[in-house]
C-alpha cells in the first residue's frame, strides 16, 4: 500500500483545520520529458522547500519535487510546534554522544527555532510565531526532575527561558487535572504550520526554484550526475535531497531501515470566544505532555482548539478520527467532553529509534535527512538551509547531525512494524502506571 494515497486522495489536500482556511498556492504542473539541474530535491515539505529556497538564493538550478501537493505531507499537518533543542533533552544527548556534540546540537537546535521565527516575519509566510511552550509532567513523581532539567539548562548551557511551574501554577495555566507541574519555554513557540510552509513555496518560487506537483518520485539513481525519475520525466542533477520523511516509503531502503513511518491524529474544535480560550490554556501558550505517546495542543487564532493525541502504527487511519481523539481530550480536559469538533485528520511522520533525525550521504551527491520524530517544524526547516550549505561546500552543521548514530530498527521495513506495537503497547501501560 502506497502512504501517499492510503489515506487521501491523489492532488487533494485532508481535511484538515490548516487545508480549511488556508491561502493556498496555485497549483504547480506536473513534471514531463527530460531535463537537468543542478540540485533536484523531492519533496516539497519544510525541508524541500527550504532546501530550495537556500539553495535558489545562492543562484543554483533547483528542482522540487512532489508526489501531491505542497505542504501535502507532515509539514502540512502537524501541531504547529516549534520546541528550542532537538527531540532529545540535553542530559539524554550528553550520555549519547558526550558533552561537545550534545553542546554543539543544542546550538544547532536553537538555530531552527530563530530560522522558522525569521521565516514569519517575512510576507510570503502568512503565519504569526507565538511564544510559550509549556511542558506538562503527568506523574507526580516526574515533577522532581523538572527542577533538574530547568537547573542544568541554565547553569551548563546559559539558557535562561525556562523556568519551573508547581502544580499549582501548571494548573493556573492549564486548566486540566492530569498535571502535576511543567516548565514553560519561553524561546519556543508555535505557528500555522501549513501556512509556513506554504509561505516556504512562496519563497523558494521567487528565488527562481521549479516547483513541480503530482510528480512521484519511482527511482533515484546514483550517480555523477545522479537521476532522478518519476512516472512522467527523467532529471539529471549534481545533486539529490531526500525531503520525504514519513512518506519516503522504500524509496532507498537504508534510509527505510533507519526512519518509521507512524500516524498521528488532530481534531480542531469549533471557535471559542477569548474567554473560553483562556479557562482553558492561558497566554496562547502551546502545551505538550510527558507521555510516550504524546498529547499536545494549542489553540488557532480564530480561538479553536487543536488537540493532538493517539498514534497508529499501520498504513490506515482509523475510520473515526474524532472518537480517537476525543479520548484523549476528554482526559485532559473532562470539561470539554462534549465540545464541538469540526475537524478532524490524521497525518504520517517519520521517527527514529533514538529520536533523533537521520542525516546521511549517499554517493556522496545525495543527501537525505529525516525522522524528525515529532520535531520537524523547526528541524526539518533548518535542515534545507543546512543542506544548502553543504551542497555549497560548507558541510560543518550537516556533519554534526549526521554524526549521531541512527540504528536500524529490528526487523527492518517488514518486521519494525508489529515489533512497534508491542513496544508502544508497553510504554503505553507504563504511561498509566
Amino acid at each position: 500500500m502506497d502512504l501517499l494515497t492510503a489515506n487521501d486522495r491523489q492532488g487533494e489536500y485532508p481535511a484538515s483545520y490548516y487545508a480549511a482556511t488556508a491561502e493556498h498556492l496555485t497549483r504547480f504542473p506536473a513534471a514531463t520529458g527530460e531535463f537537468t539541474c543542478d540540485v533536484c530535491v523531492v519533496g516539497a515539505g519544510f525541508t524541500g522547500l527550504s532546501t530550495a529556497y537556500h539553495l535558489a538564493q545562492r543562484g543554483y538550478d533547483v528542482v522540487v519535487l512532489d508526489a501531491q501537493r505542497v505542504g501535502f505531507g507532515a509539514s502540512g499537518r502537524n501541531g504547529g510546534q516549534v520546541s528550542m533543542g532537538q527531540r532529545r533533552d540535553q542530559d539524554e544527548l550528553e550520555a549519547m554522544v558526550g558533552d561537545t556534540h550534545a553542546r554543539a546540537l543544542w546550538d544547532i537546535g536553537c538555530q531552527a527555532v530563530d530560522l522558522v521565527r525569521d521565516l514569519c516575519a517575512k510576507d510570503e509566510v502568512r503565519t504569526t510565531f507565538h511564544p510559550g511552550i509549556l511542558h506538562t509532567v503527568h506523574r507526580q513523581r516526574d515533577h522532581v526532575h523538572n527542577h533538574a532539567f530547568a537547573a542544568h539548562m541554565q547553569t551548563k548551557y546559559g539558557y535562561d527561558k525556562i523556568s519551573v511551574l508547581e502544580p499549582d501554577a501548571c494548573r493556573e495555566i492549564v486548566n486540566s487535572p492530569a498535571y502535576h507541574g511543567g516548565t514553560l519555554d519561553m524561546g519556543s513557540g508555535h505557528v500555522n504550520p501549513l501556512e509556513l510552509v506554504l509561505g516556504l513555496g512562496r519563497l523558494a518560487e521567487k528565488a527562481g526554484a521549479r516547483i513541480f506537483e503530482g510528480s512521484k518520485v519511482i527511482g533515484v539513481a546514483e550517480g555523477d550526475p545522479a537521476t532522478v525519475t518519476t512516472d512522467q520525466a527523467t532529471i539529471k542533477a549534481r545533486f539529490v535531497v531526500l525531503g520525504c520523511n514519513g512518506y519516503l516509503g522504500r524509496m532507498h531502503k537504508h534510509v527505510a531501515a533507519r526512519v518509521m513511518p507512524i500516524n498521528n491524529f488532530i481534531v480542531a474544535t469549533a471557535p471559542m470566544s477569548p474567554n473560553a480560550q483562556e479557562d482553558i490554556i492561558r497566554h496562547n501558550y502551546a502545551v505538550a505532555d510527558s507521555k510516550f505517546v504524546v498529547n499536545y495542543f494549542r489553540f488557532s487564532d480564530d480561538h479553536r482548539l487543536l488537540f493532538g493525541g493517539g498514534e497508529s502504527y499501520g498504513y490506515k487511519f482509523p475510520a473515526d478520527i474524532t472518537k480517537t481523539v476525543r479520548k484523549p481530550l476528554t482526559l485532559i480536559f473532562p470539561q470539554l467532553k462534549d465540545v464541538v469538533i469540526d475537524h478532524a485528520w490524521g497525518g504520517t511522520l517519520g521517527i527514529t529509534m533514538n529520536r533523533m533525525p537521520h542525516y546521511e550521504r549517499i554517493g556522496g551527491n545525495i543527501l537525505t535527512m529525516s525522522g524528525f520524530s515529532g520535531s520537524g517544524v523547526a528541524l526539518g526547516t533548518l535542515s534545507g538551509q543546512i543542506a544548502a550549505e553543504a551542497i555549497a561546500g560548507q558541510a560543518e552543521r550537516f556533519d554534526i547531525m549526521a554524526q549521531v548514530p541512527t540504528a536500524a530498527f529490528p526487523g527492518g521495513p517488514t518486521l519494525r512494524s508489529p515489533l512497534l506495537v508491542l513496544a508502544m503497547l508497553w510504554y503505553g501501560l507504563r504511561d498509566r502506571l
